[in-house]
């Protein structure tokens, strides 16, 4: 399962961003810290399910009306301050969650009710323009220190005969979540000396730096849009990088009313109506909510998570199926599962996505759209039905 991860100073929002998205209890109040181990949980890419080409729509729990959510983990990491790389605030324990994450979203609280330190301000006291930056700046200064904590070794290997630095650091920055391939582009992407004695500090930032790139893209969401000034948010909009409008509070509001029948509203929806009984101030609330989200097209949480699957991470969704008829499972099922996987991805690879022993056994497919056979080397497409013919 793709693993996004939430970062950010403390009181950006993570945690309530956390809340709405994965439907977990957590603690969320207004002091640094609050987060101090890492909170897991299970929260969704939504997409456009291939039912909607049929007359009926899937059995899937995860669908609803055509509104495909496919399962990611969503990590909530403790708040990270200026300096967390060399250890301030526990940030080499927060950093080193975020390890194993395949994509961070910066949660910046675009209102600039928090100073550097994630301490309570007036609203607009600080600029969270200062903040763009800061998360991507401490995992590539935490990378770069590990890095040359290990450069050591690297430089004993390197009186091996057969020494290969591609080798060598692949070893070392596997724990980070980079692979043999990763390295070696990043290798390609940079002027290093040959031998590893002659690399000085700033060769090895500077492969820290594009690693980290490679392998912890980072998208970032612009917090608490409804309390926001206006000239905040439309200046981190003209950043010449990823940055998705949001407002945590807003979506665990709609989705804590959606859950109370009061609205009816799906994840990602642009919009939503109000449909029970409410009191006049929640009317109010819920109106001034709609008028807060209406420019930006819904809440953003959920376009923020699309945006790390389908764009940063690009992924495509796949839909394996014993039936290229139906549609269906051996139950009969319709549509059962959805699988992410890298764009390029071939059936072959959807197979052992499904189970290592149906990929074993992985004779041919078939693109249950056409019913036609498909070559073991079509590239996958979003939304794409595979029936798989495996002996196992």
């Amino acid at each position: 399962m793709l693993s996004i991860a939430l970062a950010g100073k403390p009181n950006a929002g993570k945690s309530t961003f956390y809340t709405a998205a994965t439907r977990a209890d957590v603690d969320v109040a207004n002091y640094p810290f609050t987060t101090i181990d890492a909170n897991r949980g299970v929260s969704h890419a939504r997409t456009t399910c291939p039912c909607l080409d049929r007359d009926r729509r899937c059995d899937s729990d995860n669908c609803r009306d055509g509104k495909r959510y496919v399962p990611v983990e969503l990590l909530d990491v403790a708040g990270l301050v200026p300096g967390a790389h060399e250890g301030r605030g526990l940030g080499n324990q927060f950093l080193d969650e975020l390890t194993n994450a395949d994509a961070i979203i910066n949660v910046v609280d675009a209102s600039g009710a928090t100073n550097e330190e994630g301490e309570p301000v007036e609203i607009g006291d600080h600029d969270p323009m200062d903040d763009i930056d800061f998360v991507e700046e401490e995992m590539d200064l935490w990378l770069a220190s590990i890095v040359d904590r290990n450069w050591e070794s690297v430089m004993r290997k390197s009186r091996s005969p057969d020494f290969d630095i591609d080798d060598a650091l692949a070893e070392m920055l596997t724990g980070f979540g980079a692979t043999e391939a990763e390295v070696a582009a990043s290798l390609r992407s940079i002027e290093y000396p040959d031998e590893p004695q002659q690399w000085t500090d700033e060769h090895r930032e500077a492969l820290a730096r594009d690693v980290r790139r490679r392998t912890k893209p980072i998208i970032v969401a612009a917090n608490k849009i409804d309390v926001a000034p206006e000239e905040n948010v439309e200046r981190l909009l003209e950043l010449d990088k990823p940055v998705i409008p949001t407002t945590a509070e807003g979506e665990l509001a709609l989705r804590n009313a959606a859950d109370a029948g009061v609205v009816d509203y799906d994840p990602g929806d642009g919009t939503f109506d109000i449909v029970g009984d409410v009191s006049d101030d929640q009317r109010t609330a819920l109106e001034g909510l709609r008028e807060a989200t209406a420019e930006y097209d819904g809440t953003g949480v959920q376009a923020a998570l699309n945006y790390a699957v389908y764009d940063l991470l690009d992924r495509v969704t796949a839909y394996p199926v014993q039936d290229a008829s139906k549609w269906t499972d051996a139950t009969g099922t319709m549509l059962p599962d959805a699988f992410l996987l890298r764009r390029g991805s071939t059936p072959v690879d959807l197979a052992y996505a499904v189970h290592s022993d149906i990929g074993d056994g992985y004779l041919h497919a078939v693109n249950a759209k056409t019913s036609r056979e498909i070559s073991d080397g079509y590239e996958l497409e979003e939304a794409d039905v595979i029936k798989i013919v495996s002996t196992n």
